[in-house]
């Protein structure tokens, strides 16, 4: 029998869009492309890295990259429909929709 996973909050979804930026990190043609196609410099990830719309950001990149997402699921253990919940969690909040 299956086990339900419990449903994900805003510090799992923070929690597994961090996961996603040290996965871009690890490679530095990964990190390289998000920020070119997300505008973003090396500084301004770093200041921002912790924010909602960078996460959000970071979740997306891997959702528009079906083999990315799944090489990044794969390799933290990770489902991989779980990563569209946690973006829209982190699209709320950065939105000011609230971090429920």
């Amino acid at each position: 029998m299956a086990r339900r996973k419990p449903p994900l909050d805003h510090d799992g979804a923070e929690s597994l869009a961090l996961m996603g930026l040290a996965f871009l990190a690890e490679e530095p043609d990964r990190l390289g492309r998000f920020l070119a196609l997300t505008g973003m410099g090396p500084d301004d990830l770093r200041q921002q890295a912790s924010e909602p719309g960078t996460l959000a950001a970071v979740l997306a990149y891997l959702l528009e990259d079906e083999s990315l997402l799944y090489v990044f699921a794969s390799m933290k253990d990770l489902d991989p429909v779980d990563v569209q919940p946690a973006h829209d969690l982190l699209m709320k909040a950065a939105s000011g929709g609230g971090s429920a």
